[in-house]
């Protein structure tokens, strides 16, 4: 009997303490303290990471009760990514239940190599931004690859600043002046890099074709670049795509400022956004390079050539 009445009150010591484990760390971290932080959840974080960096904010008493309180509330998958105004007054059940009631701001994914026209229809799916509007000032080249946070109260302007600024950040004046030391422009870089970035898959790649590009520039040879003809031609319905897949004979021969087969030098701008890879990559080019063309398997490997010959020869055990 002593031995049931002292395991009962074991359990019940357990259940009373984890009550108020629960309840101690449920409470605000400081009922008196409204000031707002501003709280980010990264696309793809974690419950733990969450409750980690909630933690180290100091707007949770315990870890493990945020956890359990997102479980009780079976709300763990409508957790959304952005950014939330918190403050230490909440309790854990307010700020879970916050994570599920819509953010301050939208995440907004740009990977490298989009036109504009791509970029405004991700613009105006997340932002209910008409792509026309969007379009009238964007510039192609200049709208940097990368994820941001963007308010949902952004206006046109405010959102290209924000993707145009991102680009001076990353295209340093560091780069630049390399750039200029080697005879090449702003802008310049910036169609070259484009370029690479359509034609190269690998960062491994890049640079060595920016060379080869570079070269072909310098010596006055027509480049040659499918990408090009491929920006010229623009929207194919059939596949509701920006980058018509198979180019066609008829399709080299485009009159367009962009064909750079019928076309010596570069286009008149850049054909889509470049990441900073392909920008570095067009900085830190060699025209001394010993190849003169290059292809793209269908595995997505470059092979490259000194010689038409070899190139012939390449186009045939490749792409054939």
């Amino acid at each position: 009997m002593k031995k049931r009445t002292v395991i009962f009150a074991i359990f019940l010591l357990i259940i009373v303490g984890f009550y108020l484990f629960y309840k101690e760390g449920n409470l605000a971290v400081n009922k008196n303290d409204t000031t707002a932080k501003i709280f980010v959840v990264k696309p793809g974080e974690s419950l733990s990471t969450i409750a980690n960096n909630l933690a180290k904010e100091d707007l949770i008493r315990n870890k493990l009760v945020f956890y359990f309180v997102v479980k009780q509330l079976g709300i763990e998958k409508r957790i959304q990514a952005g950014d939330f105004r918190l403050s230490p007054s909440m309790n854990t059940y307010q700020i879970a239940k916050a994570f599920t009631h819509g953010t301050l701001d939208i995440w907004l994914t740009i990977i490298e190599g989009l036109r504009k026209e791509e970029i405004a229809q991700i613009v105006s799916q997340n932002l209910n931004i008409p792509e026309i509007e969007f379009l009238k000032d964007a510039r192609e080249g200049y709208l940097f690859p990368d994820t941001y946070l963007i308010p949902r109260t952004a206006t046109v302007g405010g959102i290209i600043d924000i993707l145009t600024n991102n680009l001076y950040k990353k295209f340093t004046d560091t780069l630049k002046q390399k750039a200029a030391r080697n005879g090449l422009t702003e802008k310049q870089v910036l169609i070259l890099a484009s370029l690479v970035e359509k034609e190269a898959r690998h960062d491994a790649d890049r640079q060595k074709v920016a060379s080869i590009i570079l070269k072909r520039w310098r010596a006055d040879w027509p480049l040659q670049i499918d990408a090009t003809v491929q920006y010229a031609i623009g929207y194919q319905a059939d596949t509701k795509s920006w980058w018509k897949t198979t180019l066609s004979q008829n399709d080299l021969e485009i009159d367009s400022p962009y064909n750079t087969y019928t076309n010596k030098g570069l286009p008149p701008t850049p054909i889509a956004n470049p990441g900073l890879s392909s920008i570095e990559a067009v900085v830190n080019a060699d025209e001394n390079t010993p190849y003169w063309y290059y292809l793209s398997d269908k595995n997505g490997t470059m092979h490259y050539a000194r010689t038409l010959e070899e190139h012939d020869a390449n186009i045939k055990r490749y792409l054939q």
